[in-house]
């Protein structure tokens, strides 16, 4: 089994660091595909207050439900809060999507025993490797 399909398998819960309410925008369609899926979403987003019928948190440390993916829509500079907080609520993986890359952040999460995935997209790789149920 290779690693993207061991994520698949392994996970439920995926927080969505900012997801955008906006259809149009990637992180709403990559949302709503992964929930599609079976997926649990949780929004992050201080901006909304429910996103895709899931209640939206503000950051990672106000969410209650355990993690399993942070998911992270924003730029590449904004990424190490976001690590920090993902290491700090124990997630066991960290995904930048396509386009997000940050070689420091990705070493800190990955010496604190997360897994990494940087630049690549969660739709387009669950896509892929998908189970076939």
């Amino acid at each position: 089994m290779t690693k993207m399909e061991k994520i698949f398998e392994q996970s439920k819960t995926i927080a969505v660091v900012g997801l955008s309410s906006n259809p149009a925008r990637p992180s709403y369609m990559v949302a709503r595909y992964l929930q599609s899926q079976g997926y649990k979403i949780i929004p992050v987003n201080p901006n909304e207050k429910e996103i895709l019928g899931e209640k939206s948190y503000p950051d990672l440390v106000s969410i209650p439900d355990k993690i399993d993916i942070v998911d992270i829509f924003r730029r590449s500079e904004e990424v190490p809060p976001v690590v920090e907080q993902a290491i700090k609520i124990k997630a066991k993986v960290v995904w930048m999507q396509e386009g997000i890359v940050n070689e420091e952040s990705a070493k800190k999460a990955s010496d604190a025993g997360l897994t990494v995935i940087m630049d690549k997209c969660m739709y387009k790789e669950h896509s892929k490797y998908r189970p076939n149920y």
